[in-house]
């Protein structure tokens, strides 16, 4: 379950046995291979007393926020930035009498997620609470499933841009130990100033899925980039929004370090980060924070720390729980949820619509990003790097494929005008996909006015800009008001090539020397002055045969 921000030191120096977090469930040792991997070019300290340098293993635990209307055991709708506790059934304020009713939706969406992840969807999987004081956690335990989840052993599949140009994809492979439904806690909210602090239960009993990754990362920019494909594959199921500005996706890293070829070093935790980027670096810090520790011959602490994104540290919050601390218990008031297979499997005479059936959510399964990636680069021949930025902005594939359906322009020449004007437009506005006032059939039109030799490359240029700021107008309208059109009278091309070679006489005296590059400067003195609208192929044809004379 998520971290909140409830401490109370008192209560933790009396109560030992009761924890303020969830345990850390990524601690499955297995022995890391860094080949191949970005992170082994990134400089490490050496060990003064070993020839070999102490490296990082990396686990992850996320929490994603199951995407449907209501909680995982109430009908409470689950929704983001609602007034406080406007949200809350007599369920969620665990007030006695009350009883849960599992969520169809949820569990359907942590089978879809994980067939996915290549995991194994457990037929029977069962409930538990696991029991720790939380101000912002009413009934004192938390719903989860700790002794048999729903998922158990997947893989997820990432890639990573390395190479000297970051163009050269590096594929990568994280296992899966397990996925497990539970619920959220609430929000504690901390008014300093006059030292109080606030409950809001909205976000309590909302339905998580929660991927427990095991320890197969060596770096930062490997868990980072493993969670930015987690998100792409959520989105792409519907399981979870993988918004991490709302929580709806949360991080905690297991960092450690040890030598290769030795056993794993003592972990820390840092708990609750919401972002791949902060993720990476917390985590980059941690491995050298430890790394120095015992280059100076301490000791690292099996603790859980925070990190802090002002200072770019980590931050010691406490010890380390054990399983121990949490008194897990067998859920008594819910039965074993059962999956069936198919449609065969369905016992007699129960009710379809109240089941769910592995087979029919594995045929509903979407395209996933490592497959439309390679499609992508198969199909279009477009580069590897130009396909993770189509994917990594919501919307930009449908787009740029509906542009090539509508354009004869051949996609390595249009994946450009996507990814850099369309794209750099979008960023400084702050717009998405959606949002943009050029459709992929104006930008089409557009396109073809210039693969038909009606426009230059810098008049298209031009035009786009002017598109953006007036959506209303067509490139056609644009080109007509503005007389933007290629000059392509031989007549008057000759006439302004003339001119410009008679005020130049010193660039024509080097190019017949044999300096051939000058040729560029006339030619960039006659597109000023036909203010970009004539035909560079034409004009290079005259320039070439008036200076040969």
């Amino acid at each position: 379950m998520a971290a909140s921000c409830v401490t109370a030191s008192e209560l933790l120096q009396n109560i030992r046995q009761i924890s303020l977090l969830y345990p850390n469930t990524a601690c499955v040792i297995r022995r890391v291979s860094t080949t191949n991997s970005q992170c082994d070019s990134q400089p490490q300290p050496r060990a003064r007393s070993s020839p070999q340098q102490l490296v990082g293993v990396v686990g992850l635990e996320v929490h994603a926020q199951i995407n449907s209307n209501t909680k995982l055991f109430s009908s409470s709708p689950a929704r983001f930035s609602a007034p406080p506790n406007s949200l809350v059934s007599f369920f969620d304020a665990s007030l006695p009498g009350t009883l849960p009713v599992l969520n169809k939706q949820c569990v359907e969406a942590a089978v879809m997620t994980g067939l996915a992840l290549n995991c194994t969807i457990n037929k029977k999987s069962l409930f538990d609470r696991k029991h720790y004081f939380y101000a912002d956690l009413p009934a004192g335990y938390q719903i989860t499933q700790q002794r048999r989840p729903i998922a158990v052993d997947g893989v997820l599949s990432y890639s990573l841009l390395g190479g000297k140009t970051r163009n050269q994809v590096i594929r990568k492979r994280v296992h899966i130990k397990q996925i497990q439904l539970e619920q959220d806690s609430g929000k504690s909210l901390h008014d300093d100033a006059r030292s109080q602090t606030l409950i809001d239960l909205n976000r309590a009993g909302v339905g998580l899925m929660e991927l427990v990754m095991e320890p197969d990362m060596s770096c930062g920019e490997e868990a980072a980039a493993a969670v930015r494909e987690l998100q792409l594959i959520l989105q792409a199921l519907g399981t979870c929004q993988g918004n991490m500005s709302e929580g709806q996706l949360r991080v905690d890293a297991n960092v450690s370090v040890h030598r290769p070829g030795e056993p794993l070093g003592v972990r820390t935790e840092v708990k609750n980060i919401n972002s791949a980027r902060y993720l990476a670096r917390a985590i980059d810090y941690e491995i050298q924070r430890q790394i120095e520790v015992l280059q100076n011959g301490g000791t690292v602490h099996n603790e859980t720390r925070a990190y802090d994104s002002k200072s770019g540290e980590t931050i010691p919050m406490r010890d380390k729980e054990g399983l121990q601390d949490y008194r897990f218990m067998p859920e008594p008031n819910l039965p074993p949820l059962i999956v069936y297979e198919d449609d065969a499997s369905l016992p007699t005479g129960i009710d379809a619509c109240q089941t769910v059936v592995v087979q029919k959510i594995k045929e509903a399964l979407p395209e996933l990003p490592g497959v439309k990636r390679d499609r992508l680069v198969q199909t279009y021949g477009i580069l590897p790097e130009h396909s993770f930025t189509l994917l990594n902005e919501d919307g930009l594939v449908e787009y740029f494929e509906a542009l090539l359906k509508a354009t004869k322009k051949e996609p390595r020449k249009v994946i450009g005008w996507v990814t850099n004007d369309l794209l750099g437009h979008l960023k400084r506005h702050d717009m998405s996909v959606s949002q943009s006032p050029i459709s992929a059939a104006a930008l089409a039109e557009l396109l073809e006015l210039q693969e038909a030799g009606r426009i230059s490359s810098s008049v298209a240029k031009q035009v786009f800009q002017d598109m953006w700021r007036s959506p209303g107008k067509t490139a056609p309208q644009i080109i007509q008001e503005q007389d933007l059109g290629l000059v392509s009278d031989a007549e008057h091309l000759h006439h302004i090539c003339q001119k410009v070679l008679d005020s130049h006489p010193d660039e024509v005296h080097a190019i017949k020397n044999g300096n051939t590059k000058v040729l560029n400067k006339l030619m960039g003195l006659v597109k000023k002055a036909t203010k970009g609208r004539a035909d560079p192929v034409m004009v290079r044809a005259i320039l070439q045969e008036k200076i040969s004379r």
